[in-house]
């Protein structure tokens, strides 16, 4: 199959390409270069631009007309930062994927995977959170991927758009064989801030909220491997027909976790075992938008998809220290 990626250019985007790629497809990268390197495109097809941008989208359709799905990466990610730039993120989430929505429906290229996110789940007794549970997004960025399922479930009654939207949990590590990875220089996720502590880069990795309603007071997630990740978008594209056949909808919603919650202090006691050595830590309150946490019920993907996660938390790890040591040798940074 052929398979347009938006955001094909960034740290998620760049691995399902890969795995794509491994499993006999083609992508077709379409990639503003915001935020995601240019090296991550390595040689794919490549179109550098806006999603929004109607004429570019119809220029990759009449110069790939075999295209068979769409997978919807590109957004903006950052919760602080969304809490911070409200404008920005529902700019470039929302009204910007509305203009791609419409154009790819109007050129017949009816399949679409959408990127979403676990964060935007009400928070449940226990924590485990499946598909129809309550949500209740705490930040601008959680509130434009819930704004972004509404419409797409809204388009796929109206039009001949179909979606399977993937309600991501927490990717961390990198691509197996250390060619991209995470990218930012100032990270903002959990793993990567405990590898720049790790590797002297920062002084120490700050807890943000140790009062909270969770076992031992800080934030719980459920992390899986990216190159996990990375292969339930594979399963999406291949089972895409099949997958709404079987649940007689037009779009239908589908967690892609481990199935389990980790706090941030069982996560940084992970991360010294395998490391092998104690990172610095501070304590500070909550960051503004963030949630008290959630872990998967994955019962669907398996069922759906025939997906669940291979590797471990100790891979994940594993991979994103050996891709801090050699990211500033690729990127410069």
């Amino acid at each position: 199959m052929k398979v347009l990626v938006t955001g094909g250019a960034g740290y998620l985007g760049s691995i399902t390409a890969k795995a794509l790629e491994q499993a006999g497809h083609t992508p077709v990268i379409l990639d503003s270069l915001l935020v995601g390197p240019r090296k991550f495109v390595g040689d794919r097809i490549f179109y550098e631009g806006d999603i929004a941008d109607r004429s570019l989208v119809r220029r990759i359709v009449e110069e790939h007309p075999d295209l068979d799905a769409t997978i919807h990466m590109a957004a903006r990610i950052v919760v602080p930062e969304s809490v911070e730039l409200p404008y920005e993120y529902y700019r470039d989430n929302v009204a910007k994927s509305l203009e791609l929505f419409d154009e790819l429906a109007a050129l017949g290229k009816t399949r679409l995977v959408f990127s979403s996110t676990a964060s935007l789940y009400a928070l449940q007794p226990g924590f485990e959170v499946r598909e129809g549970d309550p949500v209740e997004p705490t930040s601008p960025y959680a509130r434009t991927k819930l704004m972004m399922e509404q419409a797409l479930t809204d388009i796929a009654s109206a039009t001949d758009l179909r979606a399977i939207i993937l309600r991501y949990f927490n990717p961390i590590g990198s691509d197996p064989d250390l060619e991209t990875g995470y990218h930012l220089e100032h990270a903002t996720h959990i793993v990567p801030i405990m590898a720049e502590v790790a590797l002297g880069v920062r002084e120490t990795f700050t807890i943000t909220g140790t009062d909270l309603p969770t076992r031992d007071g800080t934030g719980l997630r459920d992390y899986l491997h990216v190159w996990d990740l990375a292969q339930a978008h594979v399963r999406a594209i291949e089972k895409f027909d099949d997958v709404l056949s079987a649940t007689g909808e037009t779009s239908t919603l589908i967690n892609i976790g481990r199935g389990d919650g980790v706090t941030v202090r069982e996560m940084l006691a992970s991360f010294e075992r395998v490391f092998g050595r104690s990172v610095p830590t501070t304590e500070a309150p909550p960051r503004p938008g963030d949630a008290v946490g959630a872990f998967a019920n994955a019962d669907r993907a398996k069922d759906l998809l025939g997906w669940k996660t291979e590797l471990s938390m100790d891979d994940a790890i594993e991979s994103a220290l050996a891709w801090s040591n050699k990211r500033k040798d690729l990127l410069g940074y």
